[in-house]
């Protein structure tokens, strides 16, 4: 079954070229509608009940596209951000484990971003209730966009949904071929299907370190490295994790100068 989306945007050429792209490249899309302002996308999401909503967040101001979010009492949709922002915005948007696309679009970009969102449409429909975190992990990704500022809060997507966290709570990453394992204080951890590079663009620098081409470790719970047998930084609760040979003079300098 098709997915039934929605286009937003306030520019009319915007909105006419993906909705061309998606009807000529993404056969699992259905475009049930076209809207320019708020209050005509609201009332379309409202009587139509989109599986899926393309939404413009620059329209104009940047803060529409989140208010319409914001308005919309029962949300059991997904969103697709098409965006002109980049750099910062980014680490932002893969903070929050969102789908976004940049302008120009791309169509690789949007068929994957596509694939992705089939797959995570699929998860949703069996569990209603990861709706509540995924709205939750948007209104980060507002909070962190319009304020100018990083969020602490990582929304990492795993096999039943996304679940949202505190970074303090993260103790280490480790690569797991294209994913990531994300190791917690409380013991848990939760593979992602994000690689371990883009969490190392999505962190705090000042507070995690690439200290591997396979780890990444949280600096606030480093207890001591040691170069005995190879090279380790030690974590709360005797964690080891290697350090690689050729970071080692960096990492080194940097434990000195914090």
């Amino acid at each position: 079954m098709k997915l039934r989306a929605l286009v937003v945007d306030d520019e009319e050429f915007a909105r006419k070229n993906l909705t061309m792209m998606l009807e000529e490249f993404c056969p699992e899309i259905e475009v049930i509608g076209q809207a320019s302002r708020k209050e005509q996308a609201k009332a379309i999401i409202e009587s139509a009940h989109p599986d899926v909503v393309f939404l413009d967040i620059r329209m104009p101001s940047g803060s529409e596209g989140f208010e319409l979010l914001d308005e919309i009492e029962n949300k059991d949709f997904l969103v697709v951000f098409v965006t002109a922002f980049k750099d910062y915005a980014i680490r932002a948007f893969n903070a929050s484990a969102v789908y976004y696309l940049l302008k120009p679009i791309d169509v690789d970009e949007l068929q994957k971003a596509i694939a992705k969102l089939v797959e995570t449409r699929n998860t949703y429909k069996d569990d209603p209730q990861s709706y509540s975190a995924y709205f939750d992990s948007l209104k980060d990704l507002s909070s962190s966009l319009l304020n100018n500022k990083p969020t602490s809060r990582i929304a990492i997507s795993h096999t039943k949904g996304l679940k949202i966290v505190e970074d303090d709570t993260i103790t280490h990453l480790e690569a797991s071929g294209n994913c990531t394992t994300i190791y917690f204080k409380d013991g848990s951890r939760y593979l992602d299907t994000r690689t371990l590079k883009t969490y190392e663009n999505i962190l705090n620098p000042m507070k995690f370190s690439r200290v591997h081409k396979s780890h990444i470790i949280n600096l606030d719970i480093m207890k001591e490295y040691v170069n005995e047998d190879g090279h380790f930084a030690i974590l709360e609760g005797g964690i080891r994790v290697p350090v690689a040979r050729n970071r080692v003079a960096e990492f080194v300098r940097m434990l000195k100068e914090s």
